[in-house]
Protein backbone atom coordinates (compact mmCIF):
# COMPACT_ATOMS: atom_id res chain seq x y z
CA UNK A 1 0.00 0.00 0.00
CA UNK A 2 1.48 3.69 -1.19
CA UNK A 3 1.99 6.95 0.16
CA UNK A 4 -1.27 7.17 -2.33
CA UNK A 5 -2.24 4.12 -0.38
CA UNK A 6 -4.62 3.07 -2.54
CA UNK A 7 -7.39 2.77 -0.79
CA UNK A 8 -9.68 0.34 -1.71
CA UNK A 9 -12.59 0.59 0.69
CA UNK A 10 -12.88 -1.42 3.35
CA UNK A 11 -9.91 -3.72 2.51
CA UNK A 12 -8.63 -3.36 5.92
CA UNK A 13 -7.25 -6.80 6.82
CA UNK A 14 -5.30 -7.35 5.99
CA UNK A 15 0.29 -3.79 4.31
CA UNK A 16 25.56 -1.22 12.44
CA UNK A 17 26.78 1.60 10.19
CA UNK A 18 29.43 0.12 7.83
CA UNK A 19 32.22 2.02 7.72
CA UNK A 20 32.68 4.49 4.44
CA UNK A 21 35.54 3.02 2.85
CA UNK A 22 36.98 3.79 -0.45
CA UNK A 23 36.94 0.21 -2.64
CA UNK A 24 38.25 -0.23 -5.98
CA UNK A 25 37.74 -2.72 -8.88
CA UNK A 26 41.51 -3.89 -10.47
CA UNK A 27 39.54 -5.08 -13.48
CA UNK A 28 36.77 -3.94 -15.94
CA UNK A 29 36.15 -7.63 -17.31
CA UNK A 30 34.36 -10.23 -15.44
CA UNK A 31 32.38 -9.03 -12.72
CA UNK A 32 33.48 -10.79 -9.06
CA UNK A 33 30.93 -13.48 -7.79
CA UNK A 34 28.61 -12.14 -4.89
CA UNK A 35 25.93 -13.53 -3.61
CA UNK A 36 22.58 -12.54 -2.92
CA UNK A 37 21.66 -10.60 0.07
CA UNK A 38 17.67 -11.60 0.32
CA UNK A 39 16.18 -14.38 1.75
CA UNK A 40 11.91 -13.66 1.80
CA UNK A 41 11.38 -11.43 -0.11
CA UNK A 42 10.31 -12.21 -4.31
CA UNK A 43 10.80 -8.88 -5.76
CA UNK A 44 14.24 -8.04 -5.30
CA UNK A 45 17.88 -8.87 -4.64
CA UNK A 46 20.73 -7.43 -3.71
CA UNK A 47 24.38 -8.98 -4.68
CA UNK A 48 26.99 -6.67 -3.34
CA UNK A 49 30.64 -6.88 -4.90
CA UNK A 50 34.37 -5.28 -4.36
CA UNK A 51 33.16 -1.75 -4.45
CA UNK A 52 29.76 -1.83 -6.12
CA UNK A 53 26.38 -3.48 -5.31
CA UNK A 54 23.54 -4.66 -8.26
CA UNK A 55 20.26 -4.58 -7.38
CA UNK A 56 17.80 -6.15 -9.88
CA UNK A 57 14.20 -5.01 -8.96
CA UNK A 58 12.29 -8.15 -10.61
CA UNK A 59 8.56 -7.65 -9.64
CA UNK A 60 7.64 -4.15 -9.26
CA UNK A 61 4.36 -4.31 -9.53
CA UNK A 62 1.73 -7.63 -10.27
CA UNK A 63 2.44 -9.83 -13.08
CA UNK A 64 5.68 -7.66 -14.43
CA UNK A 65 7.09 -8.73 -17.52
CA UNK A 66 10.48 -6.48 -16.73
CA UNK A 67 13.09 -6.39 -14.52
CA UNK A 68 15.37 -3.23 -13.66
CA UNK A 69 18.70 -3.68 -12.68
CA UNK A 70 20.61 -0.73 -10.54
CA UNK A 71 24.26 -0.36 -9.50
CA UNK A 72 25.36 1.14 -6.54
CA UNK A 73 28.31 2.65 -6.37
CA UNK A 74 30.77 3.33 -3.78
CA UNK A 75 32.99 6.43 -3.91
CA UNK A 76 36.31 5.94 -5.77
CA UNK A 77 35.42 2.23 -7.39
CA UNK A 78 35.08 1.44 -10.54
CA UNK A 79 32.15 -0.30 -12.53
CA UNK A 80 32.44 -2.97 -15.11
CA UNK A 81 32.07 -1.79 -18.20
CA UNK A 82 29.14 -4.71 -18.92
CA UNK A 83 27.21 -2.99 -16.08
CA UNK A 84 27.45 0.43 -17.20
CA UNK A 85 24.14 0.31 -19.36
CA UNK A 86 22.20 0.57 -16.24
CA UNK A 87 21.18 3.19 -14.04
CA UNK A 88 24.10 3.93 -11.13
CA UNK A 89 23.67 5.49 -8.28
CA UNK A 90 26.55 6.95 -5.82
CA UNK A 91 25.96 5.88 -2.30
CA UNK A 92 25.86 6.63 0.32
CA UNK A 93 23.24 8.95 -0.82
CA UNK A 94 22.66 12.38 1.14
CA UNK A 95 19.48 13.26 -0.06
CA UNK A 96 16.39 11.33 -0.85
CA UNK A 97 12.56 11.59 -1.99
CA UNK A 98 10.07 9.16 -1.47
CA UNK A 99 6.76 7.94 -2.67
CA UNK A 100 5.06 5.90 0.00
CA UNK A 101 4.51 6.06 3.08
CA UNK A 102 5.50 2.50 3.54
CA UNK A 103 9.13 3.79 3.07
CA UNK A 104 8.74 6.04 5.80
CA UNK A 105 9.77 3.60 8.78
CA UNK A 106 12.95 2.04 7.28
CA UNK A 107 14.40 6.10 7.28
CA UNK A 108 13.39 6.38 10.76
CA UNK A 109 14.91 2.76 11.61
CA UNK A 110 17.95 3.42 9.78
CA UNK A 111 18.26 6.96 11.82
CA UNK A 112 18.18 8.62 8.23
CA UNK A 113 15.12 10.19 7.83
CA UNK A 114 16.71 13.50 8.44
CA UNK A 115 17.94 13.30 5.01
CA UNK A 116 14.27 13.08 3.71
CA UNK A 117 13.80 16.73 1.28
CA UNK A 118 10.42 15.75 -0.93
CA UNK A 119 6.75 13.54 -0.28
CA UNK A 120 4.04 13.80 -2.35
CA UNK A 121 1.10 14.71 -0.34
CA UNK A 122 2.41 15.16 3.28
CA UNK A 123 -0.69 14.69 4.40
CA UNK A 124 -0.55 11.41 4.37
CA UNK A 125 2.55 10.82 6.69
CA UNK A 126 1.86 9.99 10.32
CA UNK A 127 5.83 9.48 11.79
CA UNK A 128 6.13 12.27 14.58
CA UNK A 129 9.51 12.59 13.41
CA UNK A 130 8.75 13.34 10.09
CA UNK A 131 6.14 15.69 11.05
CA UNK A 132 7.99 17.71 12.63
CA UNK A 133 10.34 18.28 9.92
CA UNK A 134 7.30 19.06 8.03
CA UNK A 135 6.42 21.42 10.04
CA UNK A 136 9.93 23.19 10.24
CA UNK A 137 9.54 23.38 5.88
CA UNK A 138 12.70 20.98 5.62
CA UNK A 139 10.47 18.19 3.54
CA UNK A 140 8.85 19.52 0.08
CA UNK A 141 5.75 18.94 -1.12
CA UNK A 142 5.82 17.18 -4.10
CA UNK A 143 1.75 16.95 -5.90
CA UNK A 144 0.89 13.02 -6.27
CA UNK A 145 2.40 10.54 -7.96
CA UNK A 146 1.07 10.84 -10.67
CA UNK A 147 1.87 14.30 -11.51
CA UNK A 148 5.13 14.62 -9.36
CA UNK A 149 6.43 18.39 -9.17
CA UNK A 150 9.23 18.26 -11.40
CA UNK A 151 10.49 21.82 -11.29
CA UNK A 152 10.68 21.31 -7.57
CA UNK A 153 12.16 17.63 -7.74
CA UNK A 154 14.86 19.27 -10.09
CA UNK A 155 15.14 22.02 -8.14
CA UNK A 156 15.79 19.48 -4.76
CA UNK A 157 18.35 17.59 -6.85
CA UNK A 158 17.71 14.67 -4.84
CA UNK A 159 20.66 11.51 -5.15
CA UNK A 160 17.68 9.21 -5.81
CA UNK A 161 13.84 9.28 -5.82
CA UNK A 162 12.40 5.86 -5.13
CA UNK A 163 9.02 5.32 -6.85
CA UNK A 164 6.55 2.79 -7.77
CA UNK A 165 4.74 1.64 -10.44
CA UNK A 166 1.09 0.08 -10.75
CA UNK A 167 2.02 -1.55 -13.87
CA UNK A 168 4.31 -0.19 -16.99
CA UNK A 169 2.39 2.97 -17.48
CA UNK A 170 4.63 5.26 -15.35
CA UNK A 171 5.35 8.60 -17.25
CA UNK A 172 5.96 10.55 -14.21
CA UNK A 173 9.14 8.91 -13.24
CA UNK A 174 10.02 8.29 -17.07
CA UNK A 175 9.88 12.01 -17.68
CA UNK A 176 12.51 12.68 -13.81
CA UNK A 177 14.39 10.20 -15.87
CA UNK A 178 14.97 12.16 -19.08
CA UNK A 179 15.63 15.51 -16.62
CA UNK A 180 18.63 13.68 -15.16
CA UNK A 181 16.96 12.51 -11.85
CA UNK A 182 17.65 8.77 -10.23
CA UNK A 183 14.79 6.87 -9.88
CA UNK A 184 14.74 3.48 -8.32
CA UNK A 185 12.02 1.56 -8.55
CA UNK A 186 10.38 0.28 -4.73
CA UNK A 187 8.32 -3.18 -5.27
CA UNK A 188 7.29 -3.40 -1.63
CA UNK A 189 3.71 -3.47 -1.58
CA UNK A 190 3.63 -6.32 -4.48
CA UNK A 191 5.24 -8.73 -1.57
CA UNK A 192 2.66 -11.22 -0.24
CA UNK A 193 4.59 -12.26 3.12
CA UNK A 194 5.34 -10.17 6.08
CA UNK A 195 8.83 -10.76 6.20
CA UNK A 196 9.05 -10.59 2.26
CA UNK A 197 7.61 -7.15 3.06
CA UNK A 198 9.62 -5.73 5.77
CA UNK A 199 13.20 -7.44 4.24
CA UNK A 200 13.47 -4.29 1.87
CA UNK A 201 14.43 -2.11 4.74
CA UNK A 202 17.74 -3.74 3.45
CA UNK A 203 17.24 -1.74 -0.05
CA UNK A 204 17.73 1.63 2.27
CA UNK A 205 20.39 0.18 4.06
CA UNK A 206 22.50 -0.51 0.94
CA UNK A 207 21.45 3.06 -0.59
CA UNK A 208 23.21 4.68 2.63
CA UNK A 209 26.30 2.29 3.21
CA UNK A 210 24.10 1.28 6.29
CA UNK A 211 23.88 -3.07 4.89
CA UNK A 212 25.21 -4.14 8.54
CA UNK A 213 22.19 -2.32 10.50
CA UNK A 214 19.71 -3.06 7.93
CA UNK A 215 20.60 -6.68 8.44
CA UNK A 216 20.45 -6.18 12.02
CA UNK A 217 17.12 -5.06 12.35
CA UNK A 218 15.70 -7.27 9.83
CA UNK A 219 17.55 -10.06 11.64
CA UNK A 220 15.49 -8.91 15.07
CA UNK A 221 12.14 -8.66 13.26
CA UNK A 222 12.70 -11.71 12.42
CA UNK A 223 13.78 -13.35 15.09
CA UNK A 224 10.66 -11.92 16.89
CA UNK A 225 8.27 -12.91 14.50
CA UNK A 226 9.35 -16.71 14.86
CA UNK A 227 9.69 -16.86 18.60
CA UNK A 228 5.83 -15.37 18.20
CA UNK A 229 5.17 -18.66 15.35
CA UNK A 230 6.64 -21.28 18.66
CA UNK A 231 4.08 -19.76 20.67
CA UNK A 232 0.77 -20.13 17.87
CA UNK A 233 2.11 -23.80 17.59
CA UNK A 234 0.83 -24.05 20.97
CA UNK A 235 -2.77 -23.81 20.90
CA UNK A 236 -5.12 -26.63 20.04
CA UNK A 237 -8.17 -24.40 19.13
CA UNK A 238 -8.77 -22.30 16.18
CA UNK A 239 -11.61 -19.50 16.29
CA UNK A 240 -12.91 -18.40 13.06
CA UNK A 241 -12.49 -15.16 11.99
CA UNK A 242 -14.54 -12.65 9.91
CA UNK A 243 -13.45 -9.44 8.39
CA UNK A 244 -14.72 -5.95 6.60
CA UNK A 245 -17.84 -4.85 6.58
CA UNK A 246 -20.53 -2.91 4.33
CA UNK A 247 -19.62 -0.34 1.14
CA UNK A 248 -22.23 1.21 -0.84
CA UNK A 249 -24.38 -1.81 -0.54
CA UNK A 250 -21.95 -4.45 -0.85
CA UNK A 251 -19.78 -6.22 1.66
CA UNK A 252 -15.95 -5.65 1.06
CA UNK A 253 -13.36 -8.43 2.76
CA UNK A 254 -9.65 -9.36 2.08
CA UNK A 255 -9.42 -13.01 -0.24
CA UNK A 256 -7.87 -15.63 1.08
CA UNK A 257 -4.10 -15.46 0.05
CA UNK A 258 -4.02 -11.46 0.79
CA UNK A 259 -1.20 -10.32 2.66
CA UNK A 260 -3.38 -9.53 6.02
CA UNK A 261 -4.65 -13.11 5.82
CA UNK A 262 -1.22 -14.64 6.45
CA UNK A 263 -0.94 -13.81 9.86
CA UNK A 264 -4.42 -15.48 10.92
CA UNK A 265 -2.74 -18.69 9.69
CA UNK A 266 0.14 -17.89 11.35
CA UNK A 267 -1.41 -17.23 14.26
CA UNK A 268 -3.36 -20.45 14.01
CA UNK A 269 -6.72 -18.61 13.18
CA UNK A 270 -9.52 -19.87 10.52
CA UNK A 271 -10.59 -17.26 8.39
CA UNK A 272 -13.59 -18.33 6.91
CA UNK A 273 -12.84 -17.15 3.47
CA UNK A 274 -9.56 -18.66 3.46
CA UNK A 275 -10.11 -20.82 0.47
CA UNK A 276 -11.21 -18.02 -1.99
CA UNK A 277 -8.01 -17.21 -4.14
CA UNK A 278 -6.71 -13.92 -4.96
CA UNK A 279 -4.51 -11.18 -2.86
CA UNK A 280 -7.47 -8.38 -3.59
CA UNK A 281 -10.86 -8.34 -1.92
CA UNK A 282 -14.21 -9.62 -2.33
CA UNK A 283 -17.11 -7.92 -3.03
CA UNK A 284 -20.40 -9.96 -1.55
CA UNK A 285 -24.05 -9.45 -0.04
CA UNK A 286 -24.57 -8.96 3.36
CA UNK A 287 -26.38 -12.63 3.38
CA UNK A 288 -24.05 -14.36 1.65
CA UNK A 289 -21.76 -12.82 4.64
CA UNK A 290 -24.41 -13.20 7.35
CA UNK A 291 -24.98 -17.32 6.38
CA UNK A 292 -21.28 -17.87 6.68
CA UNK A 293 -20.25 -15.51 9.38
CA UNK A 294 -22.87 -14.85 12.05
CA UNK A 295 -21.36 -16.96 14.17
CA UNK A 296 -17.97 -16.14 13.74
CA UNK A 297 -16.00 -15.67 16.95
CA UNK A 298 -13.69 -12.68 16.40
CA UNK A 299 -14.62 -9.38 13.72
CA UNK A 300 -10.94 -7.93 12.72
CA UNK A 301 -10.72 -4.77 10.70
CA UNK A 302 -14.70 -4.12 10.04
CA UNK A 303 -13.98 -0.71 7.97
CA UNK A 304 -12.86 2.17 9.66
CA UNK A 305 -15.21 2.16 12.45
CA UNK A 306 -13.87 3.26 15.84
CA UNK A 307 -16.92 2.40 17.61
CA UNK A 308 -19.11 -0.17 17.99
CA UNK A 309 -21.82 2.58 17.65
CA UNK A 310 -20.81 4.08 15.07
CA UNK A 311 -20.99 0.95 13.48
CA UNK A 312 -24.83 0.20 14.43
CA UNK A 313 -25.45 3.59 13.04
CA UNK A 314 -24.31 2.56 9.83
CA UNK A 315 -25.80 -0.20 9.45
CA UNK A 316 -28.35 -1.72 12.64
CA UNK A 317 -27.61 -5.32 11.16
CA UNK A 318 -24.53 -5.24 12.36
CA UNK A 319 -25.36 -6.69 15.98
CA UNK A 320 -27.02 -9.66 14.39
CA UNK A 321 -23.28 -11.53 14.12
CA UNK A 322 -22.08 -13.32 17.55
CA UNK A 323 -18.24 -11.21 17.47
CA UNK A 324 -20.48 -8.59 17.83
CA UNK A 325 -22.76 -9.54 20.30
CA UNK A 326 -19.54 -10.63 22.13
CA UNK A 327 -17.55 -7.66 21.83
CA UNK A 328 -14.96 -9.38 19.85
CA UNK A 329 -14.41 -6.77 17.05
CA UNK A 330 -11.33 -5.57 16.30
CA UNK A 331 -10.10 -2.35 14.25
CA UNK A 332 -6.68 -0.62 13.62
CA UNK A 333 -8.50 2.38 12.77
CA UNK A 334 -7.83 4.09 16.11
CA UNK A 335 -4.83 4.87 15.68
CA UNK A 336 -4.08 7.78 13.81
CA UNK A 337 -1.67 10.41 12.85
CA UNK A 338 -0.85 14.21 12.99
CA UNK A 339 -3.35 14.62 9.86
CA UNK A 340 -5.56 11.51 10.14
CA UNK A 341 -3.33 9.03 8.37
CA UNK A 342 -3.72 5.15 9.82
CA UNK A 343 -0.31 4.45 11.63
CA UNK A 344 -1.04 0.71 10.35
CA UNK A 345 -1.13 1.40 6.64
CA UNK A 346 2.82 3.23 7.38
CA UNK A 347 4.55 1.16 9.80
CA UNK A 348 2.99 -2.36 9.49
CA UNK A 349 4.49 -3.68 6.47
CA UNK A 350 7.72 -2.72 8.15
CA UNK A 351 6.63 -4.59 11.09
CA UNK A 352 4.89 -7.93 10.65
CA UNK A 353 6.63 -8.84 14.16
CA UNK A 354 4.07 -6.60 16.08
CA UNK A 355 0.83 -7.32 13.73
CA UNK A 356 1.27 -11.35 14.29
CA UNK A 357 1.54 -10.49 17.86
CA UNK A 358 -1.22 -8.43 17.91
CA UNK A 359 -3.39 -11.20 15.58
CA UNK A 360 -1.73 -13.82 18.07
CA UNK A 361 -3.11 -11.80 21.40
CA UNK A 362 -6.61 -11.69 19.91
CA UNK A 363 -7.43 -14.94 18.71
CA UNK A 364 -5.19 -16.64 21.30
CA UNK A 365 -5.17 -14.20 24.18
CA UNK A 366 -3.95 -16.57 26.88
CA UNK A 367 -0.46 -17.39 25.06
CA UNK A 368 -0.14 -13.41 25.19
CA UNK A 369 -0.97 -12.68 29.20
CA UNK A 370 0.91 -9.10 29.57
CA UNK A 371 1.19 -8.07 25.95
CA UNK A 372 -0.47 -4.73 24.88
CA UNK A 373 -2.14 -4.18 21.29
CA UNK A 374 -0.27 -2.12 19.15
CA UNK A 375 -1.75 -1.61 15.98
CA UNK A 376 -5.78 -2.96 17.22
CA UNK A 377 -7.80 -1.99 19.66
CA UNK A 378 -11.07 -3.89 20.75
CA UNK A 379 -13.91 -1.47 19.67
CA UNK A 380 -16.28 -0.71 22.63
Amino acid sequence: MKSVLIKIPLLFLLIFAVGCQQKTTTSTGDIPNGSNQIEYAKGFSIVKHNGFSIVKITNPWPNATKAYTYILQEKNSIIPDSLKQNPIIPIPIKKIVVTSTTHIPSLEMLGVENSLIGFPNLDYISSEKVRHRIEAGKIKELGSNQNLNTEVLIDSAPDVIIGFGIDNNNPTLDNLQKSGLKVLLNGDWNEQTPLGKAEWIKLFGALYGLDSKANALFNSIVADYKNTLKLAAKTTTKPTVMAGAIYENQWYLPQGNSWGCYFLKEANAQYLWADSKGTGSLSLSFETVFEKAQNADIWIGPGEFVTLKEMLEANPHYDQFKAFKNKKVYSYSTRKGKKGGLIFYELAPNRPDLVLKDILKITHPELLPDYQLYFYEQLQ
